[in-house]
Protein backbone atom coordinates (compact mmCIF):
# COMPACT_ATOMS: atom_id res chain seq x y z
CA UNK A 1 0.00 0.00 0.00
CA UNK A 2 1.27 3.51 -0.73
CA UNK A 3 2.86 5.22 2.28
CA UNK A 4 0.57 8.21 1.76
CA UNK A 5 -2.80 7.44 0.21
CA UNK A 6 -4.28 10.07 -2.11
CA UNK A 7 -7.74 11.51 -1.54
CA UNK A 8 -9.20 9.44 -4.37
CA UNK A 9 -7.44 6.35 -3.04
CA UNK A 10 -8.95 6.94 0.39
CA UNK A 11 -12.37 7.39 -1.25
CA UNK A 12 -11.98 4.06 -3.07
CA UNK A 13 -10.86 2.29 0.11
CA UNK A 14 -13.85 3.63 2.06
CA UNK A 15 -16.56 3.00 -0.51
CA UNK A 16 -15.32 -0.11 -2.33
CA UNK A 17 -12.77 -1.96 -0.20
CA UNK A 18 -12.95 -5.06 -2.42
CA UNK A 19 -11.80 -3.32 -5.58
CA UNK A 20 -9.44 -1.11 -3.61
CA UNK A 21 -7.55 -4.18 -2.39
CA UNK A 22 -7.42 -5.49 -5.96
CA UNK A 23 -6.16 -2.12 -7.21
CA UNK A 24 -3.09 -2.34 -4.98
CA UNK A 25 -1.79 -4.97 -7.41
CA UNK A 26 -1.92 -2.53 -10.34
CA UNK A 27 1.34 -0.94 -11.50
CA UNK A 28 1.98 2.16 -9.41
CA UNK A 29 1.89 4.45 -12.45
CA UNK A 30 -1.71 3.40 -13.18
CA UNK A 31 -3.01 2.98 -9.66
CA UNK A 32 -4.49 6.48 -9.26
CA UNK A 33 -6.47 6.03 -12.46
CA UNK A 34 -7.80 2.70 -11.16
CA UNK A 35 -8.82 4.44 -7.95
CA UNK A 36 -10.68 7.05 -10.01
CA UNK A 37 -12.44 4.28 -11.93
CA UNK A 38 -13.45 2.60 -8.66
CA UNK A 39 -14.81 5.90 -7.38
CA UNK A 40 -16.80 6.53 -10.56
CA UNK A 41 -18.30 3.05 -10.34
CA UNK A 42 -19.39 3.76 -6.79
CA UNK A 43 -21.08 7.00 -7.84
CA UNK A 44 -22.87 5.27 -10.71
CA UNK A 45 -23.98 2.37 -8.51
CA UNK A 46 -25.52 4.71 -5.97
CA UNK A 47 -27.31 6.85 -8.56
CA UNK A 48 -30.55 4.92 -8.14
CA UNK A 49 -30.07 4.30 -4.42
CA UNK A 50 -29.63 7.99 -3.67
CA UNK A 51 -32.43 9.18 -5.96
CA UNK A 52 -36.03 9.54 -4.89
CA UNK A 53 -37.32 8.36 -8.27
CA UNK A 54 -36.07 6.97 -11.61
CA UNK A 55 -35.99 10.40 -13.27
CA UNK A 56 -33.74 11.76 -10.55
CA UNK A 57 -31.43 8.76 -11.07
CA UNK A 58 -31.25 9.47 -14.81
CA UNK A 59 -30.34 13.08 -14.04
CA UNK A 60 -27.49 11.86 -11.83
CA UNK A 61 -26.22 9.60 -14.60
CA UNK A 62 -26.40 12.48 -17.08
CA UNK A 63 -24.31 14.59 -14.71
CA UNK A 64 -21.53 12.01 -15.03
CA UNK A 65 -21.91 11.82 -18.80
CA UNK A 66 -21.42 15.57 -18.95
CA UNK A 67 -18.37 15.33 -16.68
CA UNK A 68 -16.77 12.73 -18.98
CA UNK A 69 -17.57 14.72 -22.11
CA UNK A 70 -16.11 17.87 -20.56
CA UNK A 71 -12.90 16.00 -19.79
CA UNK A 72 -12.81 14.71 -23.36
CA UNK A 73 -13.18 18.21 -24.77
CA UNK A 74 -10.53 19.68 -22.46
CA UNK A 75 -12.90 21.81 -20.43
CA UNK A 76 -12.12 22.43 -16.74
CA UNK A 77 -12.89 19.69 -14.23
CA UNK A 78 -16.01 19.93 -12.12
CA UNK A 79 -15.54 20.76 -8.44
CA UNK A 80 -16.25 17.28 -7.09
CA UNK A 81 -14.09 14.81 -5.16
CA UNK A 82 -14.50 12.14 -7.84
CA UNK A 83 -15.00 14.24 -10.96
CA UNK A 84 -11.62 15.95 -10.51
CA UNK A 85 -9.45 12.79 -10.44
CA UNK A 86 -11.61 11.23 -13.15
CA UNK A 87 -11.02 14.30 -15.32
CA UNK A 88 -7.28 13.93 -14.78
CA UNK A 89 -7.34 10.26 -15.76
CA UNK A 90 -9.23 11.05 -18.96
CA UNK A 91 -7.08 14.00 -19.98
CA UNK A 92 -3.93 11.99 -19.23
CA UNK A 93 -5.13 9.32 -21.64
CA UNK A 94 -5.41 6.63 -18.97
CA UNK A 95 -9.20 6.23 -19.26
CA UNK A 96 -11.11 6.11 -22.52
CA UNK A 97 -14.17 8.42 -22.49
CA UNK A 98 -16.25 6.10 -24.68
CA UNK A 99 -15.62 3.19 -22.33
CA UNK A 100 -16.69 5.34 -19.37
CA UNK A 101 -19.86 6.36 -21.18
CA UNK A 102 -20.59 2.68 -21.68
CA UNK A 103 -20.42 2.13 -17.93
CA UNK A 104 -22.84 5.00 -17.42
CA UNK A 105 -25.25 3.72 -20.08
CA UNK A 106 -25.31 0.27 -18.49
CA UNK A 107 -26.64 1.75 -15.25
CA UNK A 108 -29.81 2.99 -16.93
CA UNK A 109 -31.30 -0.50 -16.62
CA UNK A 110 -31.50 0.06 -12.87
CA UNK A 111 -33.79 3.05 -13.36
CA UNK A 112 -36.46 1.21 -15.35
CA UNK A 113 -39.81 0.65 -13.69
CA UNK A 114 -40.42 -3.02 -13.02
CA UNK A 115 -36.73 -3.91 -12.90
CA UNK A 116 -34.98 -6.39 -15.18
CA UNK A 117 -37.50 -8.47 -17.08
CA UNK A 118 -35.47 -11.43 -18.30
CA UNK A 119 -32.37 -13.34 -17.38
CA UNK A 120 -30.77 -12.14 -20.60
CA UNK A 121 -31.43 -8.56 -19.50
CA UNK A 122 -29.84 -9.43 -16.18
CA UNK A 123 -26.73 -10.93 -17.79
CA UNK A 124 -26.39 -7.95 -20.14
CA UNK A 125 -26.62 -5.62 -17.15
CA UNK A 126 -23.99 -7.58 -15.20
CA UNK A 127 -21.62 -7.60 -18.17
CA UNK A 128 -22.10 -3.88 -18.66
CA UNK A 129 -21.71 -2.82 -15.02
CA UNK A 130 -19.44 -5.03 -12.89
CA UNK A 131 -18.15 -6.75 -16.02
CA UNK A 132 -17.71 -3.42 -17.72
CA UNK A 133 -15.66 -2.14 -14.81
CA UNK A 134 -13.22 -5.04 -15.10
CA UNK A 135 -12.98 -4.62 -18.88
CA UNK A 136 -12.29 -0.88 -18.61
CA UNK A 137 -9.77 -1.48 -15.83
CA UNK A 138 -8.07 -4.09 -17.98
CA UNK A 139 -7.82 -1.70 -20.89
CA UNK A 140 -6.39 0.93 -18.55
CA UNK A 141 -3.76 -1.59 -17.44
CA UNK A 142 -2.75 -2.49 -20.98
CA UNK A 143 -4.78 -5.63 -21.71
CA UNK A 144 -5.61 -6.40 -25.34
CA UNK A 145 -9.29 -6.35 -26.46
CA UNK A 146 -9.59 -10.15 -26.29
CA UNK A 147 -8.25 -10.19 -22.73
CA UNK A 148 -10.64 -7.38 -21.81
CA UNK A 149 -13.57 -9.57 -22.81
CA UNK A 150 -12.24 -12.33 -20.55
CA UNK A 151 -12.10 -9.74 -17.78
CA UNK A 152 -15.67 -8.70 -18.56
CA UNK A 153 -16.88 -12.25 -17.92
CA UNK A 154 -14.89 -12.48 -14.69
CA UNK A 155 -16.22 -9.13 -13.53
CA UNK A 156 -19.79 -10.14 -14.30
CA UNK A 157 -19.39 -13.08 -11.91
CA UNK A 158 -18.35 -10.64 -9.20
CA UNK A 159 -21.44 -8.58 -10.01
CA UNK A 160 -23.68 -11.64 -9.69
CA UNK A 161 -22.22 -12.46 -6.30
CA UNK A 162 -22.77 -8.87 -5.24
CA UNK A 163 -26.43 -8.92 -6.25
CA UNK A 164 -27.08 -12.20 -4.45
CA UNK A 165 -25.26 -10.99 -1.32
CA UNK A 166 -27.21 -7.72 -1.34
CA UNK A 167 -30.78 -8.98 -1.68
CA UNK A 168 -31.68 -7.97 1.92
CA UNK A 169 -30.02 -4.56 1.49
CA UNK A 170 -31.88 -3.93 -1.76
CA UNK A 171 -35.12 -5.10 -0.15
CA UNK A 172 -34.69 -2.50 2.58
CA UNK A 173 -34.45 0.09 -0.20
CA UNK A 174 -37.61 -1.25 -1.84
CA UNK A 175 -35.63 -2.70 -4.76
CA UNK A 176 -35.08 -6.12 -6.30
CA UNK A 177 -32.49 -6.64 -9.05
CA UNK A 178 -33.22 -10.30 -9.74
CA UNK A 179 -34.73 -10.95 -13.20
CA UNK A 180 -38.50 -11.25 -13.24
CA UNK A 181 -38.53 -14.47 -15.26
CA UNK A 182 -36.27 -16.29 -12.78
CA UNK A 183 -38.41 -15.04 -9.93
CA UNK A 184 -41.56 -16.23 -11.69
CA UNK A 185 -40.04 -19.67 -12.34
CA UNK A 186 -39.50 -19.94 -8.59
CA UNK A 187 -43.08 -18.86 -7.90
CA UNK A 188 -41.98 -15.40 -6.78
CA UNK A 189 -42.38 -11.77 -7.72
CA UNK A 190 -40.10 -8.84 -7.04
CA UNK A 191 -42.56 -7.73 -4.37
CA UNK A 192 -42.22 -11.11 -2.64
CA UNK A 193 -38.42 -10.80 -2.56
CA UNK A 194 -38.66 -7.26 -1.20
CA UNK A 195 -41.19 -8.23 1.47
CA UNK A 196 -39.37 -11.37 2.63
CA UNK A 197 -35.79 -11.46 1.31
CA UNK A 198 -34.82 -14.26 3.73
CA UNK A 199 -37.77 -16.53 2.94
CA UNK A 200 -37.11 -20.16 1.93
CA UNK A 201 -38.17 -19.64 -1.73
CA UNK A 202 -35.82 -16.67 -2.11
CA UNK A 203 -33.02 -18.56 -0.37
CA UNK A 204 -33.52 -21.51 -2.72
CA UNK A 205 -33.31 -19.24 -5.76
CA UNK A 206 -30.14 -17.66 -4.42
CA UNK A 207 -28.54 -21.08 -3.98
CA UNK A 208 -29.55 -22.06 -7.50
CA UNK A 209 -28.26 -18.90 -9.15
CA UNK A 210 -25.04 -18.99 -7.12
CA UNK A 211 -24.35 -22.55 -8.22
CA UNK A 212 -24.91 -21.57 -11.85
CA UNK A 213 -22.59 -18.61 -11.46
CA UNK A 214 -19.94 -20.76 -9.86
CA UNK A 215 -20.09 -23.19 -12.79
CA UNK A 216 -19.84 -20.35 -15.31
CA UNK A 217 -16.88 -18.90 -13.43
CA UNK A 218 -15.12 -22.28 -13.37
CA UNK A 219 -15.59 -22.55 -17.15
CA UNK A 220 -14.39 -19.02 -17.86
CA UNK A 221 -10.92 -18.43 -19.24
CA UNK A 222 -8.66 -16.79 -16.70
CA UNK A 223 -5.52 -16.20 -18.75
CA UNK A 224 -5.13 -12.46 -18.34
CA UNK A 225 -1.85 -10.59 -18.72
CA UNK A 226 0.12 -10.15 -15.52
CA UNK A 227 0.03 -6.37 -15.73
CA UNK A 228 -3.79 -6.46 -15.72
CA UNK A 229 -4.19 -8.84 -12.79
CA UNK A 230 -5.78 -6.11 -10.64
CA UNK A 231 -8.76 -6.08 -13.02
CA UNK A 232 -9.22 -9.85 -12.67
CA UNK A 233 -8.85 -10.17 -8.89
CA UNK A 234 -12.53 -9.46 -8.06
CA UNK A 235 -13.18 -12.92 -9.53
CA UNK A 236 -11.30 -14.42 -6.56
CA UNK A 237 -13.87 -12.89 -4.22
CA UNK A 238 -16.69 -13.89 -6.56
CA UNK A 239 -15.63 -17.54 -6.40
CA UNK A 240 -15.55 -17.50 -2.62
CA UNK A 241 -18.86 -15.66 -2.30
CA UNK A 242 -20.70 -17.82 -4.83
CA UNK A 243 -19.42 -21.01 -3.16
CA UNK A 244 -20.76 -19.82 0.19
CA UNK A 245 -24.09 -18.74 -1.29
CA UNK A 246 -24.50 -22.02 -3.18
CA UNK A 247 -24.13 -23.83 0.16
CA UNK A 248 -26.70 -21.57 1.76
CA UNK A 249 -24.15 -19.86 3.97
CA UNK A 250 -24.23 -16.19 4.86
CA UNK A 251 -21.40 -14.18 3.32
CA UNK A 252 -21.24 -11.45 5.95
CA UNK A 253 -18.29 -9.13 6.27
CA UNK A 254 -15.00 -9.75 4.53
CA UNK A 255 -12.58 -11.81 6.58
CA UNK A 256 -8.86 -12.43 6.64
CA UNK A 257 -9.31 -15.46 4.39
CA UNK A 258 -10.83 -13.31 1.64
CA UNK A 259 -8.03 -10.78 1.83
CA UNK A 260 -5.35 -13.45 1.84
CA UNK A 261 -6.93 -15.18 -1.17
CA UNK A 262 -6.85 -11.94 -3.16
CA UNK A 263 -3.29 -11.19 -2.08
CA UNK A 264 -2.05 -14.69 -2.96
CA UNK A 265 -3.70 -14.54 -6.39
CA UNK A 266 -2.29 -11.06 -6.97
CA UNK A 267 1.23 -12.13 -6.07
CA UNK A 268 0.99 -15.19 -8.33
CA UNK A 269 -0.67 -13.21 -11.15
CA UNK A 270 -3.29 -15.95 -11.42
CA UNK A 271 -6.98 -16.06 -10.54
Amino acid sequence: MPVSLSAIGAFARTHDPDRFLCALFAPEARREAVFALIALNHELARAREAASNPLAALIRLQWWRDAVEEARSGRPARRHEVAGPLHDAVTDGALDPDALLGLIDAREAETEEGGLATEQDFVTWLRGTAGGWSAVAGRLLGAAPEACEVLRALGAAYGLAGVLRSIPVHAAQGRCLLPADRLAAAGLTAEDAIAAPDSPPVAALVREMAAEGLTALADARRDVPAEAIAAALPAVLARRDLARLARGQATGERGLGDRLAVSWAGLRHRV
